[in-house]
C-alpha cells in the first residue's frame, strides 16, 4: 500500500503486498525514530526513512522500504484526473467509457454476494439509486472476490444475483481486484484519492466512494456505512 508524505515514498508492510511472507523480518522503527517520522510527516519534511530503519531496533516486522515489481503500476503512479478518463468492462466484457457519467454524482462500490452485508447494502443501494437516479445519480458496483471468497461466481451468475434478488438496475462491471499488484486502475485512482496515513487498503466489501459531477472524489466510507447515511452527501452533490 503506498503512500506519498512530502517528498519521500513510505509503504506499510503487508505480507502480501511486500513479501515479508519470505521469512525476512524487517526492522521496527524505536519510538523516538517513529516521532521522529511523525514530526516529518506532519513538518513536510523530506525524511531520510532508510536512516530511521538504519538506526532502529531490529526486532519486528512493521515498516519497510518501498519495493517496486517491474512493469506493475501502483497507486503512486496514478496520472489519470478523474474517474472520467477510465475505460472499464462492463458486466457482459463490453468496454465502457466513464466519460458517459460525466456530469453526474457517482457512488462506486465494491460488492459481493455471499457477504453478510450483502442484502442490506443491495437493497438500500437499489432504493437510492430508484430515488435520485432522475436527478442524475448513478452507482457503480464493481464485483471483487478478494474478502473470503464471497463473489466467487461467474460475471452472468453475478448480474443475475444482483437484477433477480435485488432488482438492481444500476451498472455492474467485471470483477476486479481492489488490493494487491492485480488492482484494477479505477481502483488505484479512487485510493489514492481518498487515502490517508495507512488507509489505502480497500477494508472489506461495500466500501464506497463518492464522486462529484466532475469526476473527483470528494468522500469515502468504510464498509459498515450504510447507503441510507450517505443520502444527505448526495443530495449535496446533486444541488450543487
Amino acid at each position: 500500500m503506498a503512500f506519498q508524505a512530502a517528498t519521500s515514498t513510505f509503504c506499510y508492510a503487508n505480507p502480501s503486498l511486500h513479501g515479508a511472507s519470505q521469512g525476512r523480518r524487517m526492522p521496527a522503527p524505536s519510538a523516538a525514530a517513529f516521532r521522529h517520522l511523525s514530526a516529518g510527516f506532519m513538518s513536510g519534511l523530506n525524511v531520510s526513512f532508510v536512516g530511521i530503519l538504519n538506526s532502529a531496533p531490529r526486532t519486528s516486522c512493521f515498516l519497510t522500504k518501498l519495493r517496486r515489481t517491474p512493469g506493475v503500476a501502483y497507486a503512486a503512479a496514478v496520472t489519470e484526473k478523474s474517474v472520467h478518463d477510465f475505460t472499464v468492462k462492463d458486466i457482459d466484457g463490453k468496454d465502457v467509457s466513464l466519460n458517459k457519467f460525466k456530469g453526474k454524482v457517482l457512488l462506486i462500490v465494491n460488492v459481493a454476494s455471499k457477504c453478510g452485508l450483502t442484502s442490506s447494502n443491495y437493497t438500500e443501494l437499489s432504493h437510492i439509486h430508484e430515488k435520485y437516479k432522475a436527478q442524475g445519480f448513478e452507482i457503480l458496483a464493481f464485483p471483487c472476490n478478494q474478502f473470503g471468497g464471497q463473489e466467487p461466481g461467474s460475471n452472468s451468475e453475478i448480474k443475475n444475483f444482483a437484477c433477480t434478488r435485488f432488482k438492481a438496475d444500476f451498472p455492474i462491471f467485471d470483477k476486479v481486484d481492489v488490493n494487491g499488484p492485480d488492482t484494477a486502475p479505477i481502483y488505484r485512482f479512487l485510493k489514492s484519492s481518498a487515502g490517508g496515513f495507512l488507509g489505502d487498503l480497500i477494508k472489506w466489501n461495500f466500501e464506497k466512494f463518492l464522486v462529484d459531477k466532475n469526476g473527483k472524489v470528494v468522500e469515502r466510507y468504510p464498509p459498515t456505512t450504510s447507503p441510507f447515511q450517505i443520502e444527505k452527501d448526495i443530495k449535496k452533490l446533486l444541488a450543487a
